[in-house]
């Protein structure tokens, strides 16, 4: 028998945290096992001077560092890095299927109108081609402080 595990794709953004916390929880509730998985995009996706999380030209042992680093909140949950290359999409849906998770935890930007139409979803796509379940977790909004009275 196969054993539980929970995929956590990660784009190395603070907006991840809730949902690697809601996937070490899962993962540790489930005694599942959890692959935290980056995608790296080839070099042609961010070509235009662009940065990628504050990389400029990205260098995948950089990649591999700063995705050891993302560890689940909980030291008894099991789990493994994967450094992927292709669309981030594709790659993740490709990695449930090939090691047979029993869902994905990902987190969302949360972005609507044109913002949204212009970079479209990753997550959106993982919900729609994924045969496993996915839980999408959104970032919650800073509470502004109470007004002193």
């Amino acid at each position: 028998m196969n054993a539980h595990k929970i995929l956590y794709p990660t784009d190395f953004s603070t907006l991840g945290q809730a949902a690697l916390d809601m996937a070490t929880s899962l993962a540790r509730d489930r005694g599942a096992k959890l692959l935290i998985v980056h995608v790296e995009e080839p070099p042609v996706a961010y070509g235009g001077g662009e940065l990628y999380y504050g990389i400029e030209e990205p260098d995948r042992k950089e990649l591999q560092r700063m995705l050891s680093e993302v560890v689940p909140i909980d030291a008894s949950v099991g789990y493994e890095h994967r450094l992927l290359m292709g669309s981030p999409a594709s790659a993740i849906v490709h990695l449930a299927e090939k090691e047979g998770v029993d869902m994905i935890v990902m987190p969302t930007h949360g972005r609507t109108g044109l913002l949204r139409l212009l970079m479209g979803s990753v997550a959106e796509e993982v919900v729609r081609k994924a045969k496993c379940p996915v839980l999408t977790v959104k970032a919650a909004a800073a509470v502004p402080a109470k007004a002193a009275t």
